[in-house]
């Protein structure tokens, strides 16, 4: 990987030379998701082009944080938090894991700061998703946006509500219980469970 960025680095540096008139300067940034603290092995790489005076200011900025340029404008492209958002979401589609999934997911949601949890939940990737995990999700962002004083974000409102009731548990004689205490995000889409975001069990 050291060779392949020393030679991307070479070929801009020739493409530099050889078109001096040039306004703008490709920078070649390697693109990665990361999950939790494991980071995924970066095999891609992306164009951007700048002018030489962005250029020199994105360097100025990713020294004085002690980062490369390219991770420096990857962190900020694709924040750590939105990286964990979407791998979790991923892991939902496996259903033998997916309490431990939606429990991840809760303290995920409440453990992030406001800005964070925007930039986290701006997009989700719901598609091979059951619409009861779909719906899930939908009720977890909606609650914990309620408690970040953050506006909800958008992809919520086109996830549609299930049509029958849902609960959480086979037991008949709770089910009154539930009706009555389900969060009310979990409520509008006939989700009915024990627990919402900053109570879990």
């Amino acid at each position: 990987m050291a060779r392949l960025n020393a030679l991307c680095c070479k070929d801009v540096r020739s493409l530099e030379s050889e078109m001096p008139g040039c306004q703008y300067i490709c920078i070649d940034v390697t693109c990665a998701m990361e999950y939790a603290r494991v980071m995924a092995t970066r095999t891609e790489v992306v164009q951007l082009r700048v002018s030489p005076a962005q250029k020199a200011m994105l360097k100025r900025r990713a020294r004085r944080s002690g980062e490369s340029l390219s991770g420096y404008i990857l962190a900020r492209a694709l924040p750590q938090e939105q990286s964990t958002f979407q791998e979790l979401l991923r892991d939902l589609a496996e259903e033998e894991s997916r309490s431990h999934v939606l429990a991840a997911l809760h303290d995920f949601l409440t453990e992030l700061a406001p800005g964070q949890f925007r930039n986290a939940v701006h997009d989700a990737e719901l598609r091979g998703l059951s619409p009861v995990i779909q719906n899930y999700v939908a009720a977890m962002v909606e609650q914990a946006s309620n408690r970040s004083g953050v506006e909800p974000p958008g992809w919520i409102r086109q996830v549609t509500p299930l049509e029958e009731p849902f609960f959480t548990t086979a037991m008949r004689s709770l089910r009154l219980h539930l009706l009555k205490s389900a969060p009310v995000p979990f409520k509008r889409r006939n989700l009915f469970i024990d627990s919402g975001i900053g109570k879990r069990v």
